[in-house]
């Protein structure tokens, strides 16, 4: 990915399911317009899902998601399908492709119940109607009976197509469009919280873990919302903060920094102006911030030889103050006293035994696109484990909170409405920039 792309993050994720040879290969090389995809006679073709980032306008940026057929078999196949299962926790649109020759049995029936078990918005895709029928109402009359046999009603888009010929392919790509047009966010990063001409100041450190020549991405994208909303973005290092308040003309209207230099960036803001942190905002943005800050109340009941798993959606070269593997383990030691077990696990899939764990604390999910996280704050209280932000775990053993939430309405009633003790006042020697 380069600085100029939107990140995967970002965009819609767009997954084909089937099954083998129903022609989901040709469907996404025929929506890109360019051979992305194998395609090949022999089923099984596709085996790991192939992304493809494009355009479709008007929704604008999305990724396409080539799948192995759910009828694989064999070990292998196995393999295969769980892969593809695992592409349906991040689906936020699904082209259910049923080949027009063979028609829809009970593999479609299930697998169209499968993604609405899951809530995902889905389209079925009837693919080689070029084998068919060349007769408009037979073809009508076809897409009624394979409807009447999914049981799909008027709620579900069924539409004809053939990659051969790319007849219906243009119908598709806009009825997709208007779909994820309808599940527009309904809150910005940071945007619905000024107003045009708003001051926002963004306080980035610049040490040996920041990268050579660029912002991180969250402070990008950040920066990119403000912008969005006619507000006024000014970037300041930790050090030069107080100095930035004194020269602006009036104060700003937030101040949002990054976790590891809190202590320091909430001595330096006056009480009456917010405060809070890029990771929270992606907290809200990517995930359920109620959740959360719910969350937040389990460290105080943590035991001797409690479990803690310490999961980012993403790989990096770790250096010797890692956040992950190094700073939050000891602040979490620090601040419990407990003789914890802590693990690490990074990657776009998540652990499925989240049941040995006492706590989970995630990175910002600035990789991840909302769905996928959501789904992961779904499978750790299905599995009974509080889980909580990076932002808001450093806030709170900095003693920022609830401060850092406190323009949140939502999340300060569910930090109110808990149970345990507040959030500690932690020793100077404990300061994150350690």
């Amino acid at each position: 990915m380069s600085l100029n792309d939107t990140p995967r993050g970002e965009r819609p994720h767009i997954a084909v399911f089937g099954s083998r040879n129903a022609g989901k290969s040709s469907l996404i090389n025929a929506i890109c317009g360019q051979a992305v995809s194998i395609v090949s006679p022999v089923s099984g073709t596709t085996t790991d899902p192939v992304y493809q980032p494009m355009e479709l306008l008007p929704a604008g940026p999305v990724v396409l998601i080539d799948t192995a057929g759910l009828d694989d078999t064999g070990e292998l196949g196995e393999q295969r399908i769980r892969k593809t299962l695992d592409i349906l926790k991040k689906t936020d649109l699904a082209f259910l492709v049923v080949d027009a020759a063979a028609g829809a049995g009970d593999f479609e029936r299930e697998l169209l119940r499968t993604l609405g078990a899951a809530g995902t918005n889905v389209m079925v895709v009837l693919n080689k109607i070029d084998l068919i029928t060349a007769d408009p109402q037979t073809l009508e009359e076809q897409c009624s009976q394979i409807a009447a046999r999914l049981g799909t009603g008027a709620s579900i888009p069924l539409m004809p197509v053939s990659t051969l010929s790319g007849s219906g392919i243009d119908a598709l790509k806009k009825t997709a469009a208007a779909v994820l047009a309808k599940e527009e966010e309904r809150f910005r990063l940071v945007g619905d919280l000024l107003k045009p001409g708003d001051v926002a100041v963004l306080v980035v450190p610049i040490d040996k873990s920041a990268p050579k020549g660029r912002l991180i991405l969250p402070q990008q994208q950040t920066i990119r919302d403000i912008m969005e909303c006619d507000g006024v973005a000014v970037v300041t290092k930790e050090q030069e903060l107080a100095h930035t308040l004194a020269q602006l003309n009036r104060k700003p209207r937030i101040v949002i920094t990054d976790s590891q230099v809190f202590l320091k960036v909430e001595a330096d803001t006056p009480r009456d102006v917010p405060l809070t942190s890029f990771s929270i905002l992606f907290a809200r943005y990517k995930g359920d911030l109620p959740r959360l800050v719910s969350g937040l109340r389990s460290i105080t009941r943590l035991k001797d030889g409690d479990r803690v798993l310490i999961a980012e959606a993403c790989t990096h070269h770790r250096q010797s103050d890692d956040i992950g593997s190094v700073k939050i383990p000891r602040w979490l030691r620090e601040i419990t006293g407990r003789q914890l077990i802590i693990d690490n696990a990074a990657g776009s899939e998540f652990l499925t035994n989240l049941e040995q764990y006492s706590l989970i604390i995630h990175c910002g999910a600035c990789m991840l696109n909302r769905r996928a996280m959501l789904r992961r704050l779904d499978e750790a209280e299905l599995a009974g484990v509080p889980i909580v932000n990076y932002g808001m775990f450093i806030a709170y053993v900095q003693g920022v909170f609830p401060r850092a939430i406190e323009m949140f309405p939502s999340a300060m009633l569910a930090w109110e409405n808990g149970t345990g003790s507040p959030a500690p006042v932690v020793p100077a020697q404990y300061s994150v920039t350690q």
